[in-house]
């Protein structure tokens, strides 16, 4: 009888020694994967970063205010106005998704004062705008 329960205890420690090192490399290679979309280096850990702080990617933040470009600051204005007030509390909207909105505005204008930074600090190395 001991001997089977050591048999059950080995093989159970087994398998979860190896799923935990399937999920350890699993984990490992999306945050490679992550790091390479947001471009590595300094603007990936500034990216990095302003996902963390606000909770959102900037893609999500682009889908919930329904823009493509970040250039269309009259559009973001006008959908993020458009969606405060139709989930405003007061008229029966929802709280979250009205959050959810503010954050989304918040990384969109966390993106675009890193990306003014940038063109400040090659405006002032004598590098041409791009």
């Amino acid at each position: 009888m001991a001997k089977y329960l050591a048999q059950i205890i080995i093989l159970g420690t087994t398998m979860v020694g190896k799923a935990f090192a399937r999920a350890l490399r699993q984990e490992l290679a999306a945050s490679q994967e992550a790091a390479r979309r947001a471009g590595g280096g300094q603007k990936g850990a500034q990216r990095a970063a302003a996902n963390a702080k606000t909770g959102l990617t900037l893609e999500e933040a682009m889908k919930i205010l329904n823009v493509e470009k970040l250039e269309e600051s009259e559009q973001i204005d006008k959908h993020y106005k458009y969606l405060v007030e139709a989930n405003d509390r007061s008229k029966g909207g929802s709280f979250y998704l009205q959050s959810k909105v503010v954050r989304a505005k918040e990384r969109i204008d966390e993106e675009l004062q890193n990306l003014g930074e940038q063109k400040q600090k090659k405006y002032r190395r004598g590098q041409p705008e791009t």
